[in-house]
C-alpha cells in the first residue's frame, strides 16, 4: 500500500484500522445449536423490522478496537462516528490513521473533509472477503442469536455489552481479522 508507506515517510506513528457496518434489529438471527438426539428445538421468533447499526473499527495488527451502536446509516451518521473515532484513537498531527473501507455511498466526509489525521482508503467494490472488520460481525452477533428480544432498548443493552466485551480482547480481534497480506506499519 503505497499510502502506508507515505504516510509512514510523513508522521511520526502510522496506525491501519478497518472500518465497516453491520445492520442489526428485532428481526431474529438463527443459528444452529446442538441438541440431544430427539430432543425438540424451540427457538421463539417474533419478528419485527426495526434496526440498529454497529459501526466497527479494528486494529487487525493490535486487535484494538472501537465499536459505536447508532441508530441509522447515513452520511451524518458517518461523519460523526468518524469524528468520535478520529478523538478516541488521538489521530493528529502526531499519530496518523489510515481507515480501511468498503465503498459505502454514504461514506461522505464532512465538507471540511474527513478529521484531521485521518485517511480513508476504499476497497475495491463487491469485495468484502478484503475487509478484516466483516470477520467481527459473527463476534458480536453472538449474544443476540437464537433470542427473541422485547424492545429495541433490551436488544441493545446486551448488544451494547458485548461490544465492550470484545474490546477488552485484542487478541481474540487479531485472530479473526489479521489477514497474511494485512500491512503492518512498522511503529
Amino acid at each position: 500500500m503505497e499510502q502506508l508507506r507515505r504516510a509512514e515517510l510523513l508522521h511520526p506513528r502510522v496506525s491501519v484500522w478497518a472500518m465497516d457496518e453491520h445492520r442489526l434489529g428485532l428481526k431474529p438471527i438463527l443459528r444452529t445449536v446442538w441438541a440431544p438426539t430427539g430432543q425438540p428445538l424451540v427457538c421463539p421468533v417474533h419478528p419485527r423490522y426495526e434496526w440498529l447499526y454497529i459501526y466497527a473499527f479494528v486494529n487487525p495488527q493490535t486487535g484494538e478496537s472501537r465499536f459505536w451502536i447508532v441508530p441509522t446509516l447515513d452520511k451524518q451518521a458517518y461523519q460523526l462516528v468518524m469524528a468520535a473515532f478520529a478523538v478516541s484513537v488521538g489521530a493528529g498531527d502526531e499519530h496518523h490513521v489510515l481507515v480501511v473501507e468498503d465503498n459505502g455511498g454514504f461514506h461522505v466526509p464532512a465538507m471540511q473533509g474527513h478529521p484531521p489525521g485521518i485517511t480513508a482508503v476504499r476497497l475495491p467494490p463487491y469485495a468484502p472477503e478484503l475487509q478484516p472488520a466483516e470477520r467481527l460481525w459473527k463476534l458480536t452477533d453472538a449474544t443476540v442469536a437464537n433470542r427473541c428480544f422485547d424492545s429495541l432498548n433490551e436488544f441493545q443493552t446486551v448488544l451494547g455489552e458485548q461490544c465492550a466485551w470484545l474490546e477488552t480482547q485484542p487478541d481474540l480481534l487479531t485472530q479473526h481479522t489479521l489477514f497474511h497480506w494485512w500491512p503492518l506499519s512498522g511503529n
